[in-house]
């Protein structure tokens, strides 16, 4: 009995001591930080709605780290140093799939922009306010063919986190006429009244192109009511 109870209490020390060593472990200190772009150019989303991938091979779990791009089109992640693949999710942005990956080598601090090719651009967004209208102007140019450009969407927000599903106010022009695409488009919203109090608003302007989910945009842009 006495040997059962020395070996139980050996396994016991053993599981404790292997649970410390796990414990022990030095959380990831590295840094890996980008910007999706365009022509070298960020390019504005939707906030945490278009995912990058990680993968890194040599352990036992070869498993995916997700990384999600904030909507001016930076993303950053903590990691181990080592050898990353990162991969861009087919289907998961506002630009033509590419199934290619990027070898990213992490060491300290690393920065690694990621290229891609937009079906559209946007661009050249102003904002004017008369009384409590706030009438935009922008660009719309079609960089690849393939598809086609299903509404241009105009957003007030009270907050600077402003796109498809964070607004106040919205208007849409549907299914632009492809032979006048490239004309300025001019769109007005009212500031909504709980808002006038505030002194200020956020605008932004986003592309849904067919048969994408995710959107384009500009950058947000405060606008003064005073």
């Amino acid at each position: 009995m006495k040997i059962r109870a020395i070996s139980y209490l050996i396994a016991a020390l053993v599981v404790v001591l292997t649970g410390c060593e796990k414990d022990n472990y030095e959380p990831p200190t590295s840094t890996l930080t980008g910007r999706v772009v365009y022509n070298g150019e960020p390019v504005n989303l939707r906030s945490n709605g278009v995912q990058l991938e990680l993968w890194q091979r040599g352990y036992q779990n070869f498993e995916k780290i997700p990384v999600y791009v904030a909507q001016d089109g930076t993303y950053s992640a903590t990691l181990f140093d080592g050898n990353y693949k990162l991969v861009l999710l087919p289907g998961n942005g506002p630009w033509v799939n590419n199934t290619d990956s990027l070898n990213v080598q992490v060491n300290g601090s690393t920065t690694i922009d990621v290229p891609v090719q937009p079906y559209f651009n946007i661009q050249n967004e102003t904002f004017q306010l008369s009384g409590n209208v706030i009438t935009t102007t922008v660009d719309v140019n079609q960089v690849t063919a393939g598809r086609e450009l299903e509404r241009i969407t105009y957003y007030l927000s009270g907050t600077t986190i402003v796109d498809a599903q964070n607004w106040a106010a919205v208007t849409d022009i549907w299914w632009p006429d492809p032979a006048t695409l490239e004309e300025t488009k001019t769109m007005s919203l009212t500031v909504p009244a709980n808002l006038v109090s505030k002194g200020y608003v956020f605008a932004r302007v986003g592309l849904k192109i067919a048969g994408i989910e995710e959107m384009l945009y500009t950058p947000v842009h405060r606008v003064e009511l005073n």
